[in-house]
This record gives C-alpha cells, sequence and structure tokens, in this order.
C-alpha cells in the first residue's frame, strides 16, 4: 500500500499556486483597500464649506485692508490699492495700542473669573447626589443655550436706569441712590456689565466639561492616596490636578480665543461707549470700519487682531507640545 505524503512548496511557482486569490476569500496582497479614500470623500464636504465660508471672507479682507475704501470709492466702485498704509496709519495711531491695552486686560480679568468659578461648580457637580447634580446641570445647559443677543437684551433690561430690576432691588436693600443709576454711563460700570454677562455665559462650559474630566478618574487612585493619609487637598494636587491640567489648558485657551473676540456682548450693551472708552479690539474695527465708513481701515485693524489671536494659539501649542515631551 502506498502512502502519499503532502509536500510543503519549495519554490516560487509552489507559492503562487498554494496562495489564495480573491476568489479564494484572501486579501489581496497588493494595492490599496477598496474604502481607503473614503474617509478624505467624507471630509471634502466639511473642508469646502470652510474654505467657502471662512476661507474666502478672509482672503477678501485681506485685499481690503490694502485699499483706500471709503463711501466715495464705494459709490463709484473705484478700487484704489494703497499698500500697507491701513497698517500704518493703525500702528502709528495711539488708540488702537490703547484698544489692544484695553482688550488684553478686559480678556485676563474674564477669563480668571470664567475658570476660578466653572472649575468650582465643576468640581461641587462631582460631589453633589444624582437629583441636585441634574437640577444644576439643566440650569447651566439653559444659560449657556441662551442666544448672545437675547442675553444681552435681557441684562440691557436688568440693568436698564429706569425700571431696571438691579437698581429696584437695590434700592429696596437700601442703596436709595442707585435708583436711578446709569450702568452704562462710566467705563467701569459698563465693563462691569459686560463682564457679569460674558462670565455668566462662559462659566457653563467650563464647569460641564471639567465635571465630565473627573468622571475619568480612577476611584482607586482616591482610595490609594488615602490609605498613603493623605488629605482632601494633597488628593486633589497629586490626584484630581493631573488629569484635569490638559483640560484645564484647553480650556483657558478656547475661553481666551472667545473673550478676546467678543462682540456682541459689548456692542449690544453701549455700543463701545460712553466715548468709545469700552471698545475693545472688535468692537474698534467695526467702529471704525462701518460706523466711520473707513472700511479699508477697518479690515486692517480685523486682520492685526487675527495675528494676535495666531500668536496666542502659537504660544498655546508650544505650551501642549513641551508638556507631551516632559511626559515622554
Amino acid at each position: 500500500m502506498t502512502v502519499q505524503t503532502e509536500r510543503p512548496p519549495s519554490g516560487p511557482v509552489d507559492v503562487a499556486k498554494t496562495t489564495p486569490g480573491r476568489s479564494g476569500g484572501g486579501r489581496p496582497a497588493t494595492g490599496k483597500r477598496p474604502g481607503a479614500l473614503v474617509p478624505y470623500l467624507l471630509l471634502l464636504p466639511a473642508c469646502a464649506a470652510t474654505v467657502l465660508l471662512l476661507g474666502w471672507p478672509l482672503l477678501k479682507d485681506v485685499l481690503l485692508s490694502f485699499q483706500n475704501l471709503n463711501m466715495a470709492q464705494l459709490i463709484q466702485h473705484v478700487t484704489e490699492w494703497n499698500g500697507v498704509e491701513n497698517y500704518r496709519q493703525v500702528l502709528t495711531g495711539e488708540d488702537f495700542w490703547r484698544v489692544t491695552l484695553r482688550s488684553i486686560l478686559f480678556t485676563a480679568v474674564n477669563v480668571v473669573l470664567i475658570m476660578v468659578a466653572g472649575t468650582l461648580i465643576g468640581l461641587l457637580l462631582a460631589r453633589l447626589g444624582k437629583r441636585m447634580r441634574i437640577t444644576l446641570m439643566m440650569g447651566l445647559v439653559l444659560a449657556w443655550a441662551m442666544p448672545v443677543v437675547a442675553a444681552s437684551t435681557v441684562y440691557q433690561w436688568l440693568f436698564a436706569q429706569r425700571f431696571g430690576v438691579v437698581n429696584w432691588v437695590l434700592d429696596k436693600l437700601g442703596w436709595h441712590s442707585m435708583a436711578d443709576y446709569s450702568w452704562t454711563s462710566s467705563q467701569m460700570s459698563t465693563f462691569f456689565v459686560v463682564t457679569l454677562l460674558i462670565v455668566w455665559m462662559s462659566i457653563p462650559f467650563v464647569a460641564i466639561n471639567l465635571y465630565a474630566a473627573t468622571t475619568t478618574i480612577p476611584s482607586e487612585l482616591y482610595e490609594a492616596a488615602s490609605l498613603d493619609g493623605a488629605g482632601v487637598w494633597k488628593s486633589f494636587t497629586t490626584v484630581t490636578m493631573p488629569f484635569l491640567r490638559p483640560f484645564l489648558y484647553a480650556t483657558t485657551f478656547l475661553e481666551v480665543i472667545w473673550v478676546f473676540k467678543a462682540f456682541v456682548q459689548v456692542f449690544t450693551i453701549n455700543g463701545g461707549g460712553p466715548d468709545r472708552l469700552t471698545e475693545i479690539l472688535p468692537v474698534y474695527a467695526y467702529i471704525e470700519g462701518v460706523g466711520n465708513q473707513h472700511y479699508g481701515m477697518g479690515a486692517a485693524i480685523a486682520v492685526l487682531t487675527i495675528l494676535i489671536l495666531l500668536g496666542l494659539t502659537a504660544y498655546y501649542l508650544r505650551i501642549v507640545l513641551k508638556q507631551e515631551e516632559d511626559e515622554l
């Protein structure tokens, strides 16, 4: 009786014969996968919309900043290129630097208040019971979901000189001099109202995201810290903060951008007044460009504002990359 044994493939020809092909159910040995381009095709509409809605207006703004476009040129449909004259006038004038310093201080104060209050409320959410946590989160979401113009209008009513709720409450509490107080008659009081509005609208984002970040911290770490004799503050600094630090970096950066480019709140409350003392860079660009009909000048201010934000973005990315290198 003859026993037949199966010999292994000994050469390239035999390997080719025994390797399953497409018809055998195997994966093709060469060539790209059929669905390799699908992710890029799915991203194409979003990229096209971004270029159309953001890239094209930005390009038009940059081109406009190199033109001498006032009402006369606009009516006559005349394009007068003046090079960097708009930038020279803006950068050599005192108003731009004064408004820039004001914008930086305004942003710093708002971001500090937002991050401190938002962090405290986020930590409070992590310690509340389920029912109270849901109630507080509903209030935060409602405040966050309110449109900016609607919220600004509500604050106008609250701080109205006559028939305003705030003045009425202060008068009932004994501050009778506040009965007809005008909150938009001075720089500091106007900034107080605007800051209160921005902080009120921004706290929910920080608080809810920080609470979400705290839920990712393993409870075993707190148990280990407790066994080591760590108190509440020690557990917070050694366990909680390392997990929250990336979140705090990212959220602070986003808040800096959002507050720095705040326009609706400042313009709606008092239009940058009184006497243009509460103008920040976006409002300053709008008033110079649209209000005073110096469109090229306003475009130049807007471009400089974007460059400042790009500088802040580069600084933030540098911090993040350095942090990642330290962790490695």
